[in-house]
């Protein structure tokens, strides 16, 4: 693939962070209408663009999001497609993949064939024209974006990065904590959490009491202590 000249354009300043409250936006899929983030309340969203149908790259990144679809489902997470393709080139494409590469794709693709949706996510690869990069979000169940990430056109996504993320981004929610690189394999923690620091001294001295008599927590310093998954 042919790499992307440079370019000093900027994405649009009201691009979704993360942090932000995924906008409102009525799209067409390979799937029909969908309205986002409505229509995936209560789930995790995995909005995730590419390139360009019938590219190597993107076929690559399909099948590895399909196969692995399942393992999204469990974590209640949905996976949603994305280019600046029309409809019956993303069903088109699909069909293709079944044909030759024997893989079902069978979540929906958003056909952004006017770049609309892809203009207000700032997905458009800069000095590319209408090309949109590989950009993921992750939304959380109340439609806020959790995690953005974007690759270049010539690297294809790891998906168990995307996984590894949503679990992480779980953890954190259900026990107010943070994972350390690598979560859950780090080299030196294992699948041992991370406490947020204290927020005065008073809350330092009893975490490092606490510390002594509770076997799950592992007291290095008063801003860094471990404890069990």
């Amino acid at each position: 693939m042919t790499k992307a000249p440079a370019s000093t354009e900027e994405p649009p300043t009201d691009a979704p962070g993360i942090g932000d409250t995924f906008p409102d936006l009525t799209v067409e899929t390979s799937m029909g209408e969908r309205s986002l983030p409505d229509e995936y309340e209560g789930e995790w969203l995995v909005l995730f663009s590419h390139p360009g149908d019938f590219t190597p790259v993107c076929t690559s990144e399909f099948v590895a999001f399909e196969q692995r679809r399942e393992e999204f489902e469990a974590l209640n997470a949905e996976l949603l497609g994305l280019s600046v393709d029309r409809v019956h080139s993303h069903i088109t494409w699909t069909d293709w993949i079944e044909e030759n590469l024997d893989v079902d794709i069978q979540f929906p693709i958003v056909a952004d064939d006017q770049g609309a949706v892809a203009q207000r996510l700032g997905m458009l690869h800069p000095g590319a024209g209408t090309a949109t990069v590989r950009t993921v979000f992750v939304i959380d169940p109340e439609g806020t974006v959790r995690l953005r990430l974007t690759y270049p056109m010539e690297i294809g996504r790891n998906i168990d990065e995307i996984l590894r993320s949503i679990r992480a981004l779980q953890k954190s929610d259900a026990d107010g904590v943070a994972a350390p690189a690598d979560w859950p394999n780090n080299d030196v923690f294992g699948d041992r959490v991370l406490l947020s620091p204290p927020g005065t001294e008073a809350d330092a001295a009893a975490r490092k009491a606490a510390a002594v008599d509770d076997d799950e927590l592992n007291y290095y310093d008063w801003w860094f202590v471990t404890r069990d998954r």
